[in-house]
């Protein structure tokens, strides 16, 4: 299965959730994030992650154009007052909104979390996807 998650700048949230899925899904799942357009990720959501030693230092922020559409098996959304991006392409989607975590470290803290028992959710209705990755 190859996941991509999407929201508007690929700077927060589908920066957190690529770095959780990978953690938890393992190498069974390709994992990609991106956004409507690219941005820098932001150093917050880096500092979320490196509290729970997920290292997304390395990440860049990328647009929708920058993820070859052919591979990807299911998109996920989580954008929330915005408007997602668009994923023309066969995809499976679903749509996980989560509030814009803005510029409060608890703020980043709170939606690290939240997508974390998100995804956590998610393995529990696809255990095939889990890759026992322990966070």
């Amino acid at each position: 299965m190859t996941i991509l998650f999407l929201c508007v700048a690929n700077s927060a949230r589908s920066q957190i959730a690529e770095g959780l899925a990978r953690k938890l899904f393992g190498a069974s799942t390709q994992v990609f994030s991106a956004g409507c357009k690219a941005t820098k990720v932001n150093p917050l959501a880096v500092a979320v992650m490196k509290e729970i030693e997920i290292d997304i230092s390395g990440h860049r922020s990328k647009s929708v154009e920058d993820v070859g559409t052919q591979e990807i098996s299911l998109v996920i959304t989580l954008c929330q007052d915005e408007v997602c991006p668009a994923f023309l392409n066969r995809a499976k989607k679903l749509h996980w909104p989560f509030q814009d975590p803005g510029g409060s470290l608890e703020n980043f803290r709170e939606v690290r979390d939240a997508i974390k028992a998100r995804l956590e959710e998610f393995i529990l209705e696809n255990p095939e996807i889990a890759g026992h990755g322990n966070i």
